[in-house]
């Protein structure tokens, strides 16, 4: 079994040895138990990694060595999503389940038939529990680069990351395309090459995928983001959740990418 993943600050990696302490070495200690020649792994979030091991455990703090320090690369391409908000507590489970799945980026969309607003102290309370859920899913996962989770966006925010990307994607369950057949980017040209050739798994811009709320996405919306250079895609013949058609975006596209 791999070693349990806990953040740290960036400047207590740099130390040869030091103290977790603070909610994470509270969790360490006292909820995962970990004891004196124990291992572990501590990172930033961000790519930073330590392989430790315990020295001593104490009742919410853990004194570690670090045995080994490496950098995890930011993978290519990113995976953006943008999530049309959805209802109630659906949007941290979609948040949860991408993570899982290595999504790179999580951009929550207000669309026009989204239910769920997000308005002044909402919005900020709303954000905080998504990227809580992002970083603790992150953890769970043996992440050492968790996914960053955006300020929502308008739908304009929305087109202008489509017509930035490397391949910008809508999900739309009337789309004659699937998602498994789609050209992918090529490394280093922009352009686009037939699915699965060889040297045309990444690329070092984003793929942005779009998952419509529970309405659907509005036809002025679709407009908006074909116009942005977005393609409509279908993920397969059954209709998906708001909440799972990201997750099962993001795993089509890591096994295409080779991400996987």
């Amino acid at each position: 079994m791999t070693a349990p993943v806990f953040l740290a600050d960036p400047a207590d990696l740099a130390e040869r040895e030091f103290t977790l302490a603070g909610p994470e070495g509270r969790h360490a200690a006292a909820v995962r138990r970990l004891r004196k020649g124990e291992r572990l792994d501590l990172t930033d979030g961000a790519g930073a990694v330590a392989e430790c091991v315990v020295l001593a455990a104490g009742k919410d703090s853990l004194r570690v060595e670090v045995l080994r320090r490496y950098e995890v690369p930011e993978p290519r391409p990113r995976l953006v999503v943008v999530q049309g908000l959805p209802k109630g507590e659906r949007g941290e489970l979609a948040v949860e389940m991408m993570t899982e799945a290595g999504v790179d980026v999580i951009v929550p969309w207000a669309a026009l038939r989204c239910v769920t607003r997000w308005k002044g102290d909402r919005e900020a309370k709303a954000l905080a529990r998504w990227r809580s859920t992002a970083r603790e899913a992150g953890k769970q996962a043996r992440r050492f680069r968790l996914p960053e989770v955006t300020a929502p966006a308008t739908t304009a925010e929305v087109a202008a990351l489509l017509s930035a990307a490397a391949l910008g994607v809508v999900l739309h369950e009337e789309a004659a395309s699937p998602l498994s057949a789609l050209p992918l980017p090529v490394p280093g040209t922009g352009g686009t090459g037939t699915a699965g050739d060889a040297g045309t798994a990444g690329t070092a811009g984003d793929i942005v995928v779009v998952v419509g709320p529970e309405g659907g996405i509005a036809d002025e919306e679709i407009a908006a983001f074909r116009e942005a250079g977005a393609v409509p895609a279908l993920l397969g013949p059954t209709v998906l959740r708001t909440s799972t058609a990201g997750v099962a975006a993001v795993a089509v596209l890591q096994a295409r990418t080779g991400r996987w």
